[in-house]
């Protein structure tokens, strides 16, 4: 796969005119330029190869790049059908037979699939089919959300709002009403001499406190991902998000597990909620994985006991007002059918199951470095946190953009990670092996090994 020639500094004039998500306006320099892509390398247009260590940059990317397959089914369904609306009675193939896989792959109470295009407006149609339910059954005052502070929810405005990362909502306004935030369960961070058992106890006792502080009878649900991507790898102490669903049950709230990041192999399941933390979310939202990046694509998925409610009209002639033009789009959902089909018959998740203990056993040797506090995650989502000083786990202030210059140092070394902020993420395409697993650690340990004496440096001559 060669591509089409790519004139960089053409290419970057061009870019004038694109407004790029999450653009950081005081770094001056221009952008770099994914040219093309294989397996699990990326190459720029200056002719480096790179090991993706961030699953597309945002852990979308499971099967890899360059899947012939995967390419020649979108182009097949788009000499087909590449699109009607499923609005109303409406359907196409496609679409059929996606939601059927999702309902056999998910926990066995989740039979209801609604398509969208990505993991905000997943978690936007979970909310607001949330509140319609409660709506129907008659508890319109049942509205509240208790969501993390430090999790990542999306980039709508209600999903914004339920992102507990103040930092990203800087300039924009958000929505405070109905939502009610809890500490997030860091393990790392837990009180000095508390073993994470008890650490997981404390967090439910705060769970419940803050229910009852508001009321069971304004809280509609909670909002959770099973491992905390984007807020930094955060994975819950054993237990902690099983108690937390059933917490939850107990007081009539229902719960929503963000499987966005999670879902389709990360972990070695197609979801993690029940099969990895034992939990029995009532909503499922996923998207990133549903087409390993391939084409735009989520789903939300309802229990049988909200679709029972969700399915009865409203008023005589009533209909479910929620949708989008692109909802259950017929070459997205071929694109996620294959993407299932390939899963299984490859025995991806068997792959992820043996090789990505690997993965988190090479990361752990990195805690031996100086400025590495904590690593964190489980097979292909990790975390490597850097601190000043081990001890006091005193994070890197933001100025020195530590995280940037970790994710430099990789970059020269062949491989891209992910900064964010004072933490190092690692989400790799699934199909990686133990060999390109050891190229990756060895990158991320002399990328930290070289920051380190980079700022050593400084000091001496500050």
């Amino acid at each position: 796969m060669t591509g089409s020639p790519v004139d960089p500094d053409d290419l970057r004039e061009q870019d004038g005119h694109h407004i790029h998500p999450w653009r950081d306006f005081s770094v001056a320099e221009p952008p770099e330029v994914v040219a093309r892509a294989e397996g699990p390398y990326i190459h720029t247009a200056d002719g480096r190869r790179l090991l993706d260590g961030n699953g597309g940059g945002l852990s979308a990317v499971t099967l890899g790049y360059g899947n012939a397959e995967i390419a020649d089914t979108a182009a097949e369904q788009i000499r087909t059908l590449q699109f009607y609306s499923h609005f109303g009675q409406f359907t196409a193939p496609p679409a059929a037979r996606l939601s059927a896989d999702l309902a056999r792959v998910a926990p066995s109470h989740l039979n209801h699939v609604h398509f969208g295009t990505g993991g905000s407006i997943a978690n936007e149609t979970a909310i607001r089919f949330i509140h319609y339910y409660m709506n129907q059954t008659g508890r319109p005052g049942k509205k509240g959300i208790i969501a993390f502070a430090g999790a990542y929810h999306g980039s709508t405005l209600l999903t914004a709002s339920l992102t507990g990362i103040d930092f990203f909502k800087l300039g924009f306004d958000v929505l405070g009403e109905n939502i009610h935030r809890i500490p997030a369960p860091n393990t790392y961070r837990r009180p000095a001499g508390t073993t994470p058992e008890e650490f997981a106890d404390s967090q439910i006792d705060l769970l419940r406190a803050a229910i009852e502080t508001v009321g069971p009878e304004r809280i509609a649900a909670m909002i959770a991902e099973p491992i905390m991507a984007v807020g930094g790898a955060i994975t819950p102490p054993p237990g902690y998000y099983r108690r937390a669903q059933e917490t939850c049950a107990a007081y009539d709230i229902l719960f929503v597990a963000d499987e966005v990041v999670t879902g389709f192999g990360r972990l070695g399941e197609f979801f993690t909620s029940e099969a990895v933390f034992g939990a029995r979310p009532d909503v499922i939202t996923c998207a990133k994985g549903l087409t390993s990046g391939y084409i735009p694509l989520s789903a939300t998925l309802f229990s049988d006991e909200m679709w029972e409610v969700l399915s009865v009209p409203q008023a005589p002639g009533g209909m479910l007002t929620h949708g989008f033009t692109y909802s259950g789009h017929p070459v997205a959902c071929a694109v996620g059918a294959k993407v299932v089909e390939i899963i299984e018959r490859d025995d991806i998740l068997g792959h992820v199951r043996a090789v990505g203990p690997y993965l988190h056993d090479q990361l752990m040797t990195l805690a031996e470095l100086p400025i590495v506090g904590d690593v964190r995650g489980s097979h292909f989502y990790h975390g490597v946190e850097l601190v000043v000083d081990k001890e006091t786990k005193e994070p890197f202030p933001p100025e020195l953009a530590i995280g940037k210059r970790v994710a430099h140092h990789a970059r020269e070394r062949g491989v891209m990670i992910r900064p964010m902020g004072h933490i190092a993420i690692l989400s790799p395409p699934l199909i990686i092996d133990r060999s390109q697993v050891d190229f990756l650690v060895d990158a991320l340990r002399g990328a930290i090994t070289a920051t380190a004496d980079e700022l050593a440096a400084a000091r001496s001559t500050g």
